[in-house]
Order: C-alpha cells, then sequence, then structure tokens
C-alpha cells in the first residue's frame, strides 16, 4: 500500500532563526505517522535543514533543479549539487517558475530527467490558469504538460511523484472543491496508466491551498495521495494538521 505523501513547499519565505524554530516544532510534534513528509527549503538554508532534520524523519526537497548537469550557468544549482545535502524531492516546474521564469514544458522535463538520473525524485507540477479552466481547457492543459514529461521520461516515469496545482486556486484562499481536484487526479491516472502499469502506485498531490481545515476532505478522495502544501507548511500547527489528516 502507497503511502500519502505531505510535502511543505516553503517558497522564498525562511531566516536561519525561523526555520529552526520551525522544524524542532513540526519534528516535536510529528506522531508516528503511516504518510511520508518533506520539506523544500529555499537553496542556501538546505546545509542547514539537513542537519536539523537528520533522524526526525522527514525528508528533505528543494524548490528547483538545473537541467544542466555543471557548467557555466550562473545562478543554476545541479542535481549532484542538491545530492550532496542529502536532497530526496525537488520540485519541478511549479507554476512560479513556469510564470516568471518562463519555464517550458521541455524545460520542465529536462529538469525531471535531470533529478531522475541523480537519484532525486521529482515533484512535477502541472495546473491550468483561470482563464485555461473559464475557457473548458483544464484537461487539455494538464495532459499537455505531463505528456512532456512522459515523453522525455517514459522509461522510469513512475519514479516520479505528481502535483496537480490549480494555478487558480495558489495563494488566494481559493481552493478547488474535492470534487474538482479528484476529476483531474483521475484524468492525470488514467493518463500516467497508459504510459506505465505501475500508474496504481504513483503518489498525485494536490497543491493548491490546501490548509487544515479542508486536507481531510480532499486527501479522502480516492486519486488524491497527498498534498504540496505552501502558505500552511510555514505555521507548524497547520502543517502537522495537513500530516495527521494524511495518516
Amino acid at each position: 500500500m502507497k503511502k500519502k505523501l505531505i510535502a511543505g513547499n516553503w517558497k522564498m519565505n525562511g531566516g536561519l532563526a525561523f526555520n529552526e524554530a520551525l522544524v524542532r516544532a513540526v519534528s516535536a510534534g510529528l506522531a508516528p505517522t503511516h504518510c511520508d513528509v518533506a520539506v523544500c527549503a529555499p537553496s542556501p538554508y538546505l546545509a542547514q535543514l539537513q542537519g536539523l532534520l537528520a533522524g526526525s524523519g522527514i525528508d528533505l526537497g528543494a524548490q528547483d533543479i538545473s537541467q544542466f548537469e555543471s557548467g557555466a550557468y550562473t545562478g543554476e544549482v545541479s542535481a549532484a549539487m542538491l545530492k550532496e545535502f542529502g536532497v530526496r524531492y525537488a520540485i519541478v516546474g511549479h507554476s512560479e517558475r513556469r510564470q516568471y521564469h518562463g519555464e517550458s514544458d521541455a524545460v520542465v522535463a529536462a529538469k525531471t530527467a535531470r533529478a531522475l538520473a541523480s537519484g532525486i525524485t521529482p515533484i512535477v507540477c502541472v495546473g491550468e490558469t483561470l482563464a485555461e479552466r473559464e475557457a473548458g481547457k483544464t484537461e487539455e492543459t494538464v495532459k499537455r504538460q505531463l505528456a512532456a514529461v512522459i515523453h522525455v521520461n517514459g522509461h522510469c516515469i513512475s519514479e516520479i511523484v505528481v502535483a496537480y496545482e490549480p494555478v487558480w486556486a495558489i495563494g488566494t484562499g481559493k481552493t478547488a472543491t474535492p470534487e474538482q481536484a479528484q476529476q483531474v487526479h483521475a484524468v492525470l491516472r488514467a493518463q500516467l496508466h497508459a504510459a506505465t502499469d505501475r500508474s496504481a502506485l504513483m503518489r498525485i498531490l494536490y497543491g493548491g491551498s490546501m490548509n487544515a481545515a479542508n486536507a481531510a476532505q480532499l486527501l479522502g478522495q480516492p486519486d488524491i495521495d497527498g498534498g504540496l502544501i505552501g502558505g500552511a507548511a510555514l505555521k507548524a500547527p497547520d502543517f502537522l494538521a495537513i500530516v495527521a489528516a494524511a495518516a
């Protein structure tokens, strides 16, 4: 039986003192659980988090990964560098990267490949904007985004984690209803099923403003296997409540 995964995405937040207080509070409140837990922190704090998370049962994640192995790519962080800090997961293709940094489906697919080649599990994000949803293009959009990743990584696609993050529900306080989220998760599951016979074992997370109040209902859907948590991951009680709901 696959475990659910709750991954906190701190985005561009944190500080040395804040990080230590948050991690210690989460670690102290984390009961033995039947779900996996991860924290995806900004790159400058990975060394600090590697130490803080040691022995906690919480995995370390990065928020991005370079599509390049090494070389003259100022500001980029390679998979090999992340591995040296014990990084287990890397978020790939988050909507904010697509929107603000112009990341294409092809770039996301290349980053996924680089993560997999280095033994890092990519959390591949897909999702539609409000305009795309209102135009009835939700399914078309998410299937196109995932298809690019499958095309490049088909031989090992079962090793990825997928995160459905409706762009209109990120940081807005809006959340897809459990039924809306499940509908898209089912579409993604079917697409993965066509690509690998291990699709039933793959995890598809929901990443659109999951919080302590709505987590249980969302996580109760048959194809929602966890959450990629934004703002609630910065508050220990809220994050712990989501983990408890998943467990």
